[in-house]
């Protein structure tokens, strides 16, 4: 499946997770949380945390043979 995507596809992933890591733990965070579902919420956040460290290392390994991509550091941190 990691040779059909693209580096674009790779960095929208990768970005989309990094967001919705962020909507996620403040929503978990949160007390608008019920208490009954909490625990599904922080298996949520879990599984979107795993998710995105799996296109971080993807991503890695195609910043290694691909110099023109930004580092990891540069495309989180970059305001697009």
């Amino acid at each position: 499946m990691t040779q059909n995507l693209s580096n674009n596809a790779i960095i929208y992933a990768t970005l989309a997770l990094n967001s919705e890591i962020a909507l996620q733990s403040e929503y978990v965070e949160s007390s608008d949380v019920p208490e009954d579902e909490r625990e599904n919420e922080e298996g949520i956040l879990d599984d979107l945390q795993q998710a995105f460290m799996e296109f971080v290392d993807l991503y890695k390994i195609r910043c290694k043979s691909d110099k023109e991509l930004p580092s990891i550091d540069e495309l989180l941190n970059s305001q697009l």
